[in-house]
């Protein structure tokens, strides 16, 4: 066949093209013999990933856990603060039992984090998370309750998987970041943490306490985490055979496996449980850590080369560790090849945390986290019939922030929130206390009270002037609480205010910024509105003032039961939880339970069905709003297992959803339930076991809100 000069020469170009793209999207494959044992003893000890002679850059980790945290009040990274969107607390972001939601807040968060690293304006930090925090709330005065989604394994493990795809992206091949899952695992016990061993029966641990990693790990593909501080059956989970036994080997956990804090080194200096600290570095790369976070780099560095130098590790062994980070490091992009998220930070756009997306973003997490917990009528408010606000509380002119904060590009405070909501035609009064009486004054010349009270979320520190006020694992508050510093007390400090101010005016909305749960009987007794939130959102103010004018209706839900007392609760030591902790095993009522929340309509149960699938059940109900305001429901699903063999929880929860219903609408809501969700871990078989016989089905509006029940065969 005759072809033409010319045809040939576009023939052959094309030929080239094609060689080009497919040449750029290889990767450059790197492995440890790649590498110098030097380079390996680097990225062992620094938590650093590059490896400047192969040209792979600098990357670092960055906290993650609502929010990139670059400064914040723990000035994380020592740098200068870069703004990055700040939504609400962990606690708060399980309260929206929203997956769908969370997804696109990781999203967020990892781009930015894409952003600052790719941008040569900040070149800054890296593109692994440090979140989320996949522990569990067992105990209210866990002084690390914000950073969790709750109390229960399925709801965490749900809103975590969520997090992980976001996080990552929707290319198993490519990701934008890497989440590291914290803290593998049973770490929820903060004064005694470093020394203090975290024992249980063998179901729990499958059951309950590495539920979250089994499922984020095998179910949402998660290949980092980081092992917890305290002991399990005596041996530190930084050196526990589990890594290898459990994450590795079994559930195929090939990625990061990154030390707490100094925990290499604690061993030593707190625990005793090593006599030096190079035995130490070799038992911690032998059970599987992948590098080391420490103060002191010249602590890890010195300790892994005397262990080299002792014979206690091998270059092997540490190859091992190393090829575990590279696989991270493939699909992140840094060893070459197709990255699709290599534009961001270099396109010339603004900076994420700036765009109206996000704060819409943020906005729409702060109504959805925020918990309705009593409305006696006087929500949502009414602006025309109101003509002066008192605004009352201690920090109604600021957004806090926690340990784990960012610096957001602004804040609106609920002071700013309700001026923006009601404009000029309504005169605000303000005040922080009731300071010679001000306070019940102002509360007694206007039409309504808005009072926040609530906790310190750093309170180790001044939050007013920003420096060290107590010592670091101190609080100045006993029923505040922070990473090394447990509640003593769940009395909210802040309640007697708002006892004053409803002496001087019936009419007052309680709104209680709090990282967790507070004993508030007199409030829930007698205040007529209360709504929870949590901090740290940089549209904060927006949200509530979004929900008390009636913009948007509540619908946020509990995520960890409110005890009525601290009386009910169990020792913090003992984590057995079948002893009487969560909703699932505990004997007292509650305050408020595990999935309350209420909201400014009705919604109505009906027709409730239960159709057996090839590998589970398919459960199906009608949800009517029989109210007058378009608002969300969040549909629970609970099992039980009456005639059991075997000791199981009084009620599991098996499935969720959040469902939006226009005003007198009816919707069918369908909520899969697969076999093996219902299953338990047999300890004579070392496995699940789907328990054949009844499967009771409780379908409502909380744990105890229960509206229809079902009763089926497996």
């Amino acid at each position: 066949m005759y072809i033409s000069f010319m045809s040939r020469i576009k023939y052959f170009l094309l030929l080239s093209c094609i060689f080009a793209c497919t040449a750029s999207s290889a990767r450059t494959r790197i492995t440890p013999a790649d590498m110098t044992l030097e380079e390996k003893i680097h990225m062992l000890t620094t938590c650093d990933l590059g490896i400047e002679r192969l040209g792979v850059p600098t990357s670092f980790y960055s906290e993650g856990m609502h929010g990139i945290a670059y400064g914040g009040p723990s000035n994380w990274g020592a740098f200068k603060p870069l703004p990055t969107t700040t939504f609400p607390q962990a606690y708060g972001l399980g309260q929206t039992w929203d997956p769908e939601l969370l997804e696109r807040i990781a999203t967020q968060i990892s781009t930015e984090q894409r952003y600052y690293f790719q941008n040569p304006v900040y070149d800054r930090a890296g593109l692994i998370l440090w979140g989320p925090n996949v522990d569990l709330s067992r105990d209210p005065r866990w002084g690390r309750t914000d950073e969790s989604y709750g109390e229960d394994p399925w709801l965490i493990s749900q809103m975590a998987m969520a997090y992980v795809r976001g996080a990552m992206g929707p290319d198993p091949d490519h990701w934008r970041s890497s989440p590291v899952l914290k803290h593998f695992f049973a770490n929820s016990y903060e004064e005694r943490r470093h020394v203090s061993s975290s024992d249980f029966p063998e179901r729990l641990m499958r059951e309950y306490y590495t539920y979250t990693f089994w499922k984020c790990i095998t179910e949402a593909g998660a290949r980092g985490f980081m092992p917890a501080y305290n002991d399990v059956g005596g041996i530190p989970m930084t050196v526990h055979p589990l890594i290898r036994e459990m994450a590795i080997a079994e559930w195929g956990m090939d990625g990061v496996v990154c030390s707490d804090q100094d925990a290499m080194s604690r061993m030593v200096r707190l625990k005793g449980y090593y006599d030096d600290y190079a035995v130490s570095a070799a038992e911690s790369i032998k059970a599987g850590i992948t590098q080391f976070l420490s103060d002191e780099k010249e602590d890890s560095d010195a300790a892994v080369r005397q262990a080299i130098a002792r014979g206690l590790i091998t270059e092997e062994e540490i190859d091992d560790a190393i090829q575990r980070n590279l696989n991270v490091m493939e699909k992140l992009g840094l060893l070459g090849g197709e990255d699709p998220y290599a534009p961001i930070g270099r396109d010339g756009s603004p900076q994420p945390c700036l765009s109206p997306e996000a704060a819409a973003l943020c906005r729409e997490a702060v109504v959805k986290s925020a918990v309705l917990l009593k409305n006696d009528g006087l929500l949502p408010l009414q602006k025309g019939r109101l003509h002066k606000i008192a605004v009352i509380g201690p920090h109604v002119d600021t957004v806090l922030q926690d340990w784990y904060g960012g610096t957001p590009p602004y804040r609106v405070s609920l002071l700013d929130g309700i001026r923006s909501a009601v404009g000029e035609d309504v005169e605000i009064l303000t005040e922080k206390y009731d300071f010679a009486g001000t306070g019940v004054r102002m509360a007694g010349e206007a039409d309504l009270v808005i009072v926040e009270v609530g906790n310190n979320p750093v309170p180790c520190l001044d939050l007013a002037g920003g420096g060290a006020e107590v010592g670091w694992s101190l609080s100045q508050v006993i029923s505040d609480g922070m990473e090394e510093v447990d509640r003593q007390s769940l009395t909210l400090a802040d309640e007697d205010i708002v006892k004053l101010m409803l002496q001087a005016n019936p009419n007052v909305v309680m709104v209680l910024a709090s990282s967790g749960p507070y004993t508030i009987g007199w409030s829930k007794q007698h205040v007529p509105a209360i709504l929870q939130v949590t901090h740290g959102a940089m549209e904060f103010g927006n949200g509530i003032a979004d929900i008390l004018f009636g913009q948007a209706n509540p619908a946020g839900r509990l995520s960890q039961t409110w005890p009525a007392s601290i009386e009910d609760l169990l020792p913090m030591w003992d984590y057995d939880i079948t002893h009487g902790r969560t909703y699932m095993y505990s004997k007292a009522a509650p305050l408020y339970p595990f999935g309350y929340g209420l909201s400014y309509t009705k919604f109505k149960y009906s027709h409730m069905k239960v159709s057996r699938g090839q590998d589970g059940f398919v459960i199906s109900v009608d949800v009517t709003n029989t109210g007058s305001m378009d608002g969300d429901e969040v549909v629970q699903i609970y099992a039980q297992y009456p005639g059991s063999k075997v000791e199981r929880p009084s009620r599991q929860l098996r499935g969720f959803r959040r469902v939006s219903i226009p005003a007198g609408q009816k919707i069918t809501v369908t909520i899969p339930v697969a076999d093996k969700d219902l299953a338990y871990w047999d300890v004579e078989k070392h496995d699940w076991t789907v328990e054949k016989g009844r499967v009771r089905f409780l379908c409502g509006a909380s744990s105890t809100d229960i509206r229809c029940k079902k009763t089926k065969r497996i």
